[in-house]
């Protein structure tokens, strides 16, 4: 299995040879083209996923059609509907390739039995899951609070790499704005 995810959970807790081999029999290794959808609306949610290269946008369709942005998944990130997935219910987001992708597939099933096998993984992901709540907290706040200018900036200082990947019109729509306004904010 890769060194990355070792190299990425060890940044949280400690794990000897032996707990990194049974660690890593819980994952699946899988590559997705660039535009290809690993979770569509209505689909049973089977996977949370590592992202070992690639990057990934997880989105919402209202019913109007317009499509919103919930959160993008660069290199050491995870990503899911993580309602669906831990309520094996139907997936209301959609989780699609912007680039070629490159993830380690984590079944609830497998999940569930790798907190149970190694208290340090309960640790690991109970981590990630606050760390993954701040932030969602924060660009709740971020909207509630910031004008487009502000968001773009905070865009720019948490995640440069973003600008470099994701489309503008995509990004516009991230940040709620239009793509001439991202263009205004941009210059």
């Amino acid at each position: 299995m890769h060194e990355k995810l070792r190299t990425h959970i060890e940044k949280i807790v400690h794990l000897t040879d032996e707990e990194y081999v049974f660690v890593s029999s819980h994952f699946t290794e899988r590559h997705y083209k660039k535009r290809e959808f690993l979770i569509q609306k209505d689909e049973k949610v089977k996977y949370a996923y590592f992202v070992l290269s690639g990057l990934l946008m997880l989105g919402y369709n209202d019913e109007a059609g317009k499509h919103h942005i919930v959160s993008f998944a660069l290199e050491d990130w995870w990503e899911t509907d993580f309602l669906a997935y831990h309520t094996q219910t139907k997936a209301t987001l959609s989780l699609q390739c912007l680039e070629h992708t490159h993830v380690l597939c984590l079944s609830l099933e497998n999940y569930q039995r790798l907190c149970a096998g190694l208290q340090k993984m309960e640790h690991f992901f109970l981590a990630k899951a606050n760390s993954g709540h701040i932030a969602s907290q924060q660009r709740i706040l971020s909207f509630l609070t910031s004008n487009a200018t502000e968001r773009y900036d905070q865009l720019l200082r948490r995640y440069p790499a973003l600008l470099q990947r994701v489309p503008k019109t995509l990004i516009a729509s991230y940040l709620g704005v239009s793509r001439e306004t991202l263009s205004r904010l941009s210059s």
